[in-house]
């Protein structure tokens, strides 16, 4: 999903409020409203190298872990691209990454 926001004044938490309230009101995202979504994590940024892995970026760096802050104060710049997961989900599938079709 594209979602719009300005870098310089919403934070980390208005972001992932965001992205829920779209999950919630967008019929498309309706099988996904039962998942907490409750980690943001760069996945790639403009002219930067992309992962190798097309679901996530699998990485240790890149998390967005402090709810308070402002986006373009954790190198959020134009047309970063983010991911929106469960952590936990996210932790046991680092566990075994198997790709199941």
């Amino acid at each position: 999903m594209v979602i719009p926001v300005d870098i310089k004044t919403t934070t980390i938490d208005q972001l992932k409020q965001q992205c829920q309230d779209l999950i919630n009101s967008d019929s498309k995202f309706k099988p996904f409203r039962t998942v907490k979504f409750d980690t943001l994590k760069i996945y790639t940024q403009a002219f930067g190298n992309k992962t190798q892995n097309l679901i996530i970026n699998l990485e240790d760096a890149g998390f967005l872990e402090d709810a308070d802050a402002i986006l373009q104060d954790v190198g959020i710049i134009s047309e970063t691209e983010l991911s929106l997961f469960n952590r936990e989900a996210y932790d046991a599938f680092k566990k075994n990454p198997a790709i199941k079709w």
